[in-house]
C-alpha cells in the first residue's frame, strides 16, 4: 500500500496529447513506470461536474453540479463558480479516506467546491471586493497557510488565473505552492488542479502549436514535483496520478440561444440607464449558458414543446434533451433545465441577448465570472481598443461541454508509482471509476 497519492488534474489533457511523449520527459517517465487509459468524462463535459464526478465517484444526476453555474430558481438568480462544498450533494474521496484513516493528512489545491470543505489543507482563490479594490486573495486551510505562501512565493495574481492576461504564471504559481505545502505538511493525499491548457486550447484550437509550448510546461511542472519527491526521499513511497476533465473541439463561430428567445418573444429585458439586463421574472424562457451546453429554464410547462421546437431547428445547436431524456445522460437533476441544448460539434454557446451593442450590459465588458447568467469565453480576450473585453465571438477556437461521443473527445487518466500494485486498467475507463481507485491506494 502506498504512503503517499499525488494527483494533477490537468484541464484539457486530452488522448491526442499523448502522441508528444518524446517531447515530454516527466510524462512519459510516469508512463513507463506505470498505465494509462482513456476516460470517458461525464456529461456535460465541463470543469465543476467533472471535477465533482471525480472526487465523488458519481454523476451529474447525483451529485447536483449540473454546470459551473446554477439557476437559483428561490431567488431567480443564476450564479456561477460558487465554490462552497456545501453545494456538492456527494461525499468526495477525501473524505470518505478521512473516516476510514483519520490519520491521514489530507490536502486539496485549487479545486471547485472545497470552499470550507473537510480536508485538512484547502487553498482556493476567494477574491474580496473593498469600497476601494478587489484583493486578489485565497482562502486556505489551516489559517494563515495562503498569507505564509504569499511571503515565501509571492501573492497569487488572480489575473493569470482568469481574463486576459490568463497565462502560465497561474499554474506555475500553484506548482509552487503544491511543493511547498508537500515539504512543509507532508499530506498523505494532495490533488492539485493546473488551468494552463484551458487557455490556450480556447484561444487558439486544441491543434494549435502553442498548446504544445503549454503541454512542455505541464511537464516541466509535474517534474519539479517528482524532483521534490526525490530530495524529501518519499518517491519511492508515493503514487501519482495524471488525468483530466475533457477534451476540447475546434469551433469555428458561436451560436445564442438567448437572442433567439428573445425574438421569439420568449425572453425579456428591463432596460436601465440605455442598457438591456435580462428580466428572469418575466421570460417564460432563458438559456443559462456554458461551453457547448445550455440549461434552457421554462416557467410554463405548456411552452416546453415550442422552445424545444425553436431551439431545435436553429442552426448550430445539435440535440435538445427534455428532462426525461436528460436520464439517460446522467444529468437529470431539479437543477437541471427543463430543457438542455448541445451546440454542434463545432460551435459554443454565447450568452448575449441584444441586438445592439450599445446596449450591452455594463458587465459584458468586463471579466465578472459571477453575475453574467452564463459562462463568457470572450474573457479570454480584450477589445481592440482594449478597454474592455471583446464582444468578438469568432475568436474562441477551442470549446467543450458536449457528450464524448468519439475517443478524440475523451479525457485521459495516467497513474504511476514503485509501491504501485498496478491497478488492471482497462484501454478505457469512465471517469465514476476513479473516485474508488483513488481511495482504495490509500485504504486497502
Amino acid at each position: 500500500m502506498a504512503k503517499y497519492l499525488f494527483g494533477f488534474n490537468v484541464v484539457g489533457l486530452s488522448p491526442a496529447h499523448l502522441e508528444y511523449l518524446e517531447e515530454l520527459p516527466a510524462c512519459s517517465h510516469l508512463i513507463k513506470n506505470g498505465n494509462k487509459a482513456i476516460m470517458k468524462p461525464v456529461f456535460p463535459c465541463l470543469t465543476i461536474p467533472g471535477q465533482a464526478s471525480l472526487a465523488t465517484g458519481k454523476y451529474p444526476c447525483d451529485h447536483g453540479m449540473i454546470a459551473n453555474g446554477l439557476f437559483y430558481r428561490e431567488r431567480l438568480e443564476v450564479s456561477f463558480w460558487d465554490q462552497y462544498r456545501s453545494l456538492l450533494q456527494s461525499e468526495p474521496f477525501w473524505e470518505t479516506i478521512k473516516k476510514k484513516r483519520p490519520e491521514l493528512k489530507t490536502a486539496v489545491l485549487f479545486w471547485q467546491s472545497t470552499l470550507y470543505g473537510k480536508a485538512d489543507i484547502i487553498i482556493t482563490p476567494k477574491p474580496m471586493h473593498t469600497d476601494q479594490r478587489m484583493i486578489p486573495w485565497c482562502y486556505s486551510k489551516p489559517v494563515g497557510l495562503y498569507e505564509n505562501l504569499a511571503r515565501q512565493i509571492k501573492p497569487f495574481d488572480l489575473r493569470h488565473y482568469w481574463g486576459p492576461m490568463a497565462s502560465s504564471m497561474s499554474s506555475r504559481w500553484i506548482m509552487n505552492a503544491a511543493i511547498s505545502v508537500l515539504e512543509k505538511h507532508r499530506p498523505n493525499l494532495m490533488m492539485t488542479y493546473l488551468p494552463i491548457l484551458d487557455y490556450s486550447c480556447q484561444r487558439f484550437g486544441p491543434e494549435d502549436p502553442r498548446v504544445l509550448d503549454d503541454l512542455k510546461i505541464v511537464d516541466e511542472l509535474i517534474g519539479n514535483f517528482l524532483n521534490a519527491l526525490d530530495s524529501m526521499g518519499i518517491k519511492k513511497d508515493s503514487v501519482l496520478t495524471l488525468f483530466s476533465e475533457y477534451s476540447m473541439s475546434q469551433v469555428t463561430g458561436a451560436a445564442f440561444p438567448n437572442l433567439l428567445l428573445r425574438q421569439a418573444g420568449l425572453l425579456s429585458v428591463r432596460e436601465i440607464e440605455g442598457r438591456e439586463y435580462l428580466d428572469i421574472e418575466m421570460s417564460r424562457a432563458f438559456a443559462m449558458v456554458d461551453h457547448q451546453i445550455a440549461h434552457i429554464f421554462v416557467q410554463n410547462k405548456e411552452d416546453e414543446r415550442a422552445v424545444a421546437e425553436l431551439l431545435q431547428k436553429t442552426d448550430g445547436i445539435s440535440l435538445i434533451l427534455t428532462k426525461e431524456q436528460q436520464k439517460e445522460y446522467m444529468v437529470n437533476h431539479e437543477r437541471s433545465g427543463e430543457l438542455l441544448a448541445v451546440a454542434d460539434h463545432d460551435r459554443w454557446f454565447a450568452y448575449y441577448w441584444w441586438n445592439d451593442p450599445e446596449k450591452a450590459p455594463d458587465f459584458a465588458h468586463t471579466v465578472d465570472i459571477h453575475r453574467k447568467p452564463g459562462y463568457d469565453a470572450m474573457e479570454l480576450f480584450l477589445a481592440p481598443d482594449k478597454k474592455g473585453i471583446s464582444m468578438d465571438t469568432s475568436l474562441i477556437k477551442g470549446s467543450h461541454g458536449a457528450p464524448a461521443e468519439d475517443k478524440d473527445r475523451n479525457a485521459v487518466f495516467m497513474i504511476s508509482g514503485d509501491r504501485l500494485e498496478h491497478p488492471a486498467l482497462a484501454q478505457e475507463i469512465e471517469m465514476v471509476e476513479v473516485a474508488g481507485m483513488l481511495e482504495n491506494i490509500l485504504t486497502g
